[in-house]
């Protein structure tokens, strides 16, 4: 049973993202959405949360935040998907069920 992880919130504000990581099953998705945009960003204090999972999860980011907060593509971590708004749809449908990590 997939499940597709939302995380909204600033790695540098919230443990969501760690959260999310530690609990999520493997096989899983996690698309940042708002700011939690900032948490796909190569080169930060939290980008190794994401690099070590990649093996076992899926990321994407919300490509519509990334430009709200001026964030250019070429400042993510290898890996990590950019989608727009239908591609975020897709992932809902494509896993079983959501689970929003606030």
């Amino acid at each position: 049973m997939a499940t597709l992880h939302t995380v909204n919130k600033s790695s540098f504000d919230k443990n969501s993202l760690e959260a999310c990581v530690r609990l999520a099953a493997k096989g899983g998705s996690v698309i940042m959405i708002e700011d939690g945009v900032y948490g796909a960003m190569k080169g930060t204090a939290k980008s190794a949360v994401v690099e070590n999972a990649k093996g076992d999860l899926s990321f994407y980011v919300l490509g519509p935040d990334l430009k709200a907060r001026g964030i250019d593509e070429s400042k993510l971590i290898d890996g990590v998907t950019v989608v727009d708004y239908s591609g975020f749809v897709k992932l809902t449908v494509e896993n079983d069920k959501v689970q929003a990590w606030v």
